[in-house]
């Protein structure tokens, strides 16, 4: 994780490049198309992975990007707005609310939702030394049990039939699979594990048990990125599995 990270100029539908980890890229286009589709990116900053759907966007799409951090959420609008053109701007609503809790107001309402949560992010942590003395064992757990809230809160949000992509950029399987695991035990009626299609020759995509990852010693700098895709079933498709499974 030492070595440089692989960063890709991405341009489409922009004004000017954003220089983005090729593995985050490649992460949101995993989900395919937005097109006229509504879009909730949960914890949205620093913005590239925005900038990456609102490419995609079509005149009768729309995306909400969440971001509870007001230092990051102004950050996010920032990029937003030195990246986008006034008509995409138009179609995008910046908001700072608790990601954790969003569920609680909007139910079955997002087409696709992208789940970027905050993590360990060990490279990050190589990078920074004075952030590495701060680090603690416990910080991962209480990471993960906050995921694990987004997730299920970002599930009551999603259509049924709708596309939620979990990821991190950590190598902590209790922020990664372990999360996963435990949707799977609460939710596992009512929500699909889909594959996730990533066909680049520059990366290595490694498969888990509810995902894949990325790691930038095999992929020459990507990542690295855990992605975990899942579908909610509709309560028609439940009921019947629970009759006739």
């Amino acid at each position: 994780m030492l070595s440089p990270v692989f960063f890709i100029p991405f341009q489409q539908e922009l004004k000017k490049p954003y220089f983005l980890n090729l593995a985050s890229y490649l992460a949101v286009r995993s989900l395919g198309e937005v097109g006229n589709q509504e879009v909730l990116d949960l914890c949205a900053a620093p913005g590239g992975k925005t900038l990456v759907l609102a490419s995609s966007l079509g005149p009768e799409g729309f995306i909400v990007a969440n971001e509870r951090s007001s230092a990051r959420r102004s950050r996010l609008k920032r990029v937003l707005e030195e990246y986008l053109s006034p008509e995409k701007l138009s179609r995008i609503k910046i908001t700072g609310h608790d990601a954790g809790r969003w569920g609680l107001y909007e139910q079955d309402r997002y087409d696709l939702i992208l789940l970027d949560v905050p993590c360990s992010s060990e490279r990050h942590l190589l990078e920074r030394p004075s952030h590495l003395k701060k680090w603690s064992t416990n910080r991962t757990r209480q990471l993960a049990q906050q995921a694990y809230a987004m997730v299920l809160s970002a599930l009551m949000a999603l259509k049924p039939g709708g596309k939620l992509l979990y990821c991190t950029c950590a190598l902590s399987p209790l922020e990664n699979d372990g999360v996963m695991e435990r949707v799977w035990r609460k939710k596992g009626k009512e929500v699909k594990i889909l594959p996730i299609e990533i066909q680049d020759p520059q990366v290595v995509v490694e498969p888990t048990k509810f995902g894949v990852q990325i790691l930038p010693d095999l992929s020459h700098g990507a990542g690295p990125l855990y992605l975990s895709l899942l579908t909610k079933q509709g309560p028609n498709r439940v009921d019947q599995e629970e009759r006739f499974g």
